[in-house]
């Protein structure tokens, strides 16, 4: 389940899952469905985002921002995702969190995808990825 909610300004993202991978997967969709209507993207074409982060927040902060990069540099916009994070040790014997992610959907057509605005960043703001319950949670405020 994903969902936005009201934020000053700016817009809300939440991503809701049994797992957080799911809850990362519905916070891209929230993200995604700020600009565009998401059921307006095709899958047509597939993308791999790997990234590597310390701690579990600043890995969703920086995979929202990596398919801002993607829109915004290589005009693809993209509606489903599979994300897997793994955690390991360093080289350094500190923890690392690699999320690999592979993204679904097409290039930007205009005459097909009405952007509403345009989302420029994921910020800090709001920022949370926990386990309540049994459900996974994965939030935060994006710069539009």
């Amino acid at each position: 389940m994903f969902e936005t909610f009201e934020h000053k300004a700016d817009v809300g993202v939440r991503g809701k899952g049994n797992t957080i991978e799911s809850a990362f997967e519905e916070c891209a969709k929230a993200m995604i469905s700020v600009m565009v209507d998401i059921n307006s993207i095709e899958p047509k074409k597939s993308h791999v985002i790997k990234i590597k982060s310390t701690d579990e927040s600043t890995l969703l902060i920086n995979f929202l921002n990596e398919l801002l990069f993607l829109k915004d540099k290589k005009k693809m916009i993209y509606s489903k995702f599979r994300v897997n994070i793994e955690e390991n040790m360093n080289e350094d014997d500190l923890k690392e969190f690699n999320l690999k992610a592979t993204c679904f959907g097409e290039k930007i057509d205009l005459k097909k995808h009405e952007f509403l605005v345009d989302v420029k960043a994921a910020t800090y703001s709001q920022l949370k990825v926990k386990q309540e319950n049994k459900t996974f949670v994965a939030q935060c405020i994006v710069d539009v």
